[in-house]
């Protein structure tokens, strides 16, 4: 299971923006889902929620434009303590990143809410030495994440700046 520390459970792609009270959640709904954190209680996260715990807002015309701007490819994600990279598919919608072990999965192996996070090119000080990696960053949760060509490069680059 793919674990990222600080961040909140979205709910996959479909279901992002939806209100969902754990009793209309079905048993299979909460156990694909999991929690990131073990923060016990699923729950439905909506842009309004994530806002709230990153103290941050997100305006209409941004919210507009969140809609407009989705993508999805594969990625390797940097192990935290370690030279290793993890392959990964990746959706973005709604302000959210989606990880799925392969493009055929129905189930996200976890979601990383982008609302408060930046995107860069990593500094020589991040000790990441591969072309075609971006670096996002909410305070002390850093992640890279590296794609497969200079294009995909800039387009997800592009495309998460905008969120």
């Amino acid at each position: 299971s793919l674990v990222l520390p600080g961040s909140v459970v979205c709910m996959p792609p479909s279901r992002c923006m939806e209100e969902v009270s754990p009793e209309q959640e079905s048993e299979d709904a909460r156990s694909s889902r999991g929690s990131l954190e073990g923060q016990g209680q699923p729950r439905a996260n909506t842009t309004v929620r994530v806002c709230w715990y990153r103290n941050t807002s997100v305006s209409r015309a941004d919210h507009s434009a969140a809609v407009e701007n989705q993508l999805s490819g594969y990625l390797l994600r940097k192990f935290k303590n370690s030279n290793g990279w993890q392959k990964l598919w990746v959706v973005f919608t709604n302000f959210c990143l989606f990880f799925y072990k392969t493009h055929q999965d129905d189930y996200p192996l976890a979601s990383l809410p982008l609302l408060g996070y930046s995107v860069s090119v990593p500094k020589e000080a991040d000790g990441v030495h591969k072309e075609h990696v971006f670096k996002l960053q909410f305070k002390s949760h850093v992640y890279f994440f590296r794609a497969e060509s200079k294009y995909t490069f800039g387009r997800w680059m592009e495309v998460i700046e905008r969120a």
